[in-house]
Parts: structure tokens; C-alpha cells; sequence
């Protein structure tokens, strides 16, 4: 076991310096369904310069975690192996001072990320995560973005499936546009795949506490700046035939329009008048009106707590899918952007979205922020301000589309 200490970096302002630091990066929650594919896709995938560790709660499951990663790479046979435990500080702590990157996979992040994105803000430390929280997202904001402009961190939520694919397919489709014109871009997402455990979890607890979550949105509204100048807006709209890609539209009640919001406040190219809407694209009607029932009684059961325990049951965080029925799964997110007379159709792509496909964004974010030559940022920040291109480009080497289509319908 590595001991999670090391040596704090000097700072002033938010010029900073990680080469005292025991680690670029350090994967926290490395042994859930998720984290052991992060802990994977960085076994095979990170250059030999980089310095990471895996850190959790269960040395023993840690451990073992290793001698899976040594048979990907020999040279994680001595991966350094951090205990820490979410809801310790003092550890956490410990955990924050010592990597230039704290990158989690451990869900529920409103119970196991509070005490991780408060030590980071403190200590500097540059935080990330694949939450679809939007509760959690305002929380950290309202609590912590004020303090990590102070230190530098920048603290990076939703760096998955929820909610790579829209923030950095707005931030593509914002490029094909005209600039300084009224933008509005309309997202449609379609899969193919199984959730795991960990984010049924999470989202039957988002969907339990819908006051709370509602409290804590205007809450942030009312500390954030306004935008001087533009309009940055967004609607649920209604159901409808989308004739643009020829699917049903169903609004898709996601966090994903919240981090494009926010990018579309930060970054000025996306115009005076930015509006997005978020879709989950269908074929049929059969199956529109079959989506809205299913999420109405995911709605329902989640009030309630018998039902929100029996479905618990039936997935257990830490489950998934297995691989041979992810190697089988996809999504697809088509954008119909429009603005200066023009219109324009694109799309990102890959395969299995909340298990394959999310481990890998993570990770690759976190080598992002670690390695690559990024602008100043600091605060909470979303992929597309923090990291733009840069990641854009390196999740296209890793296999996953940004491309510009000719407007055909989904598959």
C-alpha cells in the first residue's frame, strides 16, 4: 500500500505547480463496475510518463483490482493502491493533496462526492466525475466554486455519457455555425444498451429528492453572474415528430442541457442567443408512448421507498452488464444546429455509452487535464470550457465519432 502523502505544490493565485506532487492522477472508487474499466482503459492506454494510482475504500478488492491490471500491463504489477474513504476528510484530504487530478467513479455522488470536490477545491486539486446529478452539480457550485477559483482547481462534473457526448457535440456543432449570430441547436440521443447498478442508483435518488433538487437550482441561479450582453436559455419542449431526423422526440429530463448551459455562458463563440433542447429520439409512436409510461412509473416508484428498494435490489450498485452484451451496445446523439440562415446536421457516436464508452471519457479526461496544454480555467468548469478540442480530439483517436452528417434519420 502506497501511503496517500505527498508534497503539497507551491501556488500563487492560480499559477501552479504539480512536480511536488506524488501523482498526476489518482482514480478514486477504481473497484466499482465502472471504475475497474477506467482503471482498465488506463492500464493499456497511459503513456509510461504518467503517474497514477488507484484508491478506494477495500485494499483487499483493491488488490485484486491490480493483479487484473498487471495481466493488461506488467507494470502495474506495483500500481500504487491509496485507501481512502468518502466519508472520512481527513482522508480525503490526504487524497486531494497528493495527485494533480482526482478522478471518481464512486456513485451516489450527492452521499460519496460532498467531502472528494471540497478537499479538491482546498487543496487546488483539479476534480472529476461522471455524475448525472444535477442536484449535486448545483450543490458543488453553490458551496465550492468560489473557493477553487481562489486555489486554481478546476472541478469537472459529468465527464461521461452524462454528459461528454452533448457538451462536446454543442461545442462541434457551435464550429459549423456562423458566429455572432443567434444559434439554436436541438440534441437527439438514441441507444442500444443495459445501465449498471451504480446508475440506477444514482438516478432513482435524483429522482427521490425533486424539492431539493429544485431548492438547490435556484439557489445557484441566484449567485450566478449574469451573462452581460447574450441570451443563454433552454426549454424541455414537447413531444413531437422531429421531420429532421424522421424519429419520434420525446423531452429528455437529463442533465445534459444544464453543463451545455453553462459551457454556452462561458465560451462567447456560441453567439448573443444560444438556445439547446435535449431529445431522446424513437422510431415509432408505439414506442414514444411506451417511454413516457416507463419513465412516469420510474418517476413514481422513486417516491416511493418499498418500490424505490425493490428495484434495488434487482441491480445492485456495483453490477453491470457483461462484456460480451456491451461489445454489442451503441448510442448515437444527432444535432440539427441552426443560426445565420444556415443549418447544419451532425453527430457523435460509439459504442456501449454507460460503461465502455463513459470509463473511457473519463479517463481520458483525466489525462487531459493532467498532461495536456490547456487554457487558464479554474472554478467549476465543463469539458467543453476546460478542455475543448484538446479532449474532443483525443476521444476521436480513442474511437468515438464527431463528424458532420448529411441529416438522414437515425438508425
Amino acid at each position: 500500500m502506497t501511503s496517500p502523502s505527498g508534497k503539497q505544490e507551491e501556488r500563487t493565485g492560480n499559477n501552479r505547480t504539480r512536480k511536488n506532487r506524488a501523482y498526476d492522477v489518482v482514480l478514486f472508487g477504481a473497484t466499482g463496475f465502472v471504475g475497474a474499466l477506467a482503471a482498465e482503459y488506463l492500464a493499456a492506454h497511459a503513456p509510461e510518463t504518467l503517474r497514477w494510482a488507484v484508491s478506494g475504500r477495500d485494499l483487499q478488492m483493491l488488490r485484486e483490482l491490480r493483479k487484473r491490471l498487471a495481466l493488461l500491463n506488467p507494470a502495474c504489477a506495483e500500481l500504487p493502491l491509496i485507501h481512502a474513504d468518502a466519508s472520512e476528510p481527513s482522508s480525503v484530504r490526504e487524497l486531494a493533496e497528493c495527485t494533480g487530478v482526482l478522478a471518481t467513479a464512486a456513485g451516489p455522488y450527492l452521499t460519496l462526492g460532498q467531502e472528494l470536490v471540497a478537499a479538491c477545491a482546498e487543496a487546488g486539486t483539479d476534480y472529476l466525475d461522471i455524475t448525472g446529478e444535477p442536484e449535486f452539480v448545483d450543490l458543488t457550485y453553490i458551496r465550492h466554486d468560489a473557493i477553487a477559483q481562489k486555489t486554481g482547481a478546476r472541478i469537472v462534473h459529468a465527464a461521461g455519457f452524462d454528459s461528454i457526448p452533448h457538451d462536446l457535440g454543442v461545442h462541434f456543432t457551435v464550429k459549423q455555425l456562423p458566429q455572432g449570430v443567434p444559434l439554436r441547436i436541438d440534441g437527439f440521443v438514441q441507444w442500444d444498451a443495459r445501465i449498471s447498478g451504480g446508475t440506477l442508483s444514482s438516478a432513482l435518488n435524483q429522482f427521490s429528492r425533486g424539492r431539493k433538487m429544485m431548492a438547490a437550482q435556484r439557489e445557484r441561479n441566484k449567485m450566478q453572474p449574469p451573462v452581460p450582453g447574450r441570451t443563454v436559455r433552454s426549454s424541455p419542449g414537447t413531444p413531437r415528430h422531429a421531420k429532421e431526423i424522421g424519429c419520434w422526440a420525446l423531452p429528455l429530463p437529463t442533465i445534459d442541457p444544464q453543463i451545455v448551459l453553462q459551457s454556452a455562458r462561458s465560451l462567447e463563440h456560441y453567439g448573443p442567443d444560444f438556445q439547446y433542447r435535449c431529445y431522446m429520439a424513437v422510431r415509432t409512436l408505439p414506442m414514444a408512448v411506451g417511454g413516457v409510461v416507463g419513465a412516469s412509473a420510474m418517476l413514481t416508484a422513486a417516491q416511493l421507498p418499498p418500490a424505490r428498494r425493490w428495484l434495488l435490489r434487482r441491480l445492485k450498485p456495483g453490477t453491470g452488464p457483461s462484456a460480451d452484451r456491451r461489445a454489442k451496445s451503441t448510442f448515437a446523439v444527432r444535432f440539427v444546429g441552426e443560426g445565420g440562415g444556415q443549418r447544419v446536421f451532425t453527430e457523435v457516436s460509439g459504442g456501449d455509452p454507460g460503461h465502455d464508452e463513459t470509463s473511457k471519457m473519463l479517463a481520458e479526461s483525466a489525462m487531459c487535464l493532467a498532461l495536456d496544454d490547456l487554457p487558464q480555467t479554474s472554478g467549476q468548469v465543463t469539458t467543453a470550457v476546460a478542455m475543448g478540442d484538446t479532449l474532443l480530439e483525443r476521444l476521436r483517436a480513442a474511437g468515438i465519432s464527431f463528424r458532420v452528417t448529411t441529416g438522414h434519420q437515425l438508425d
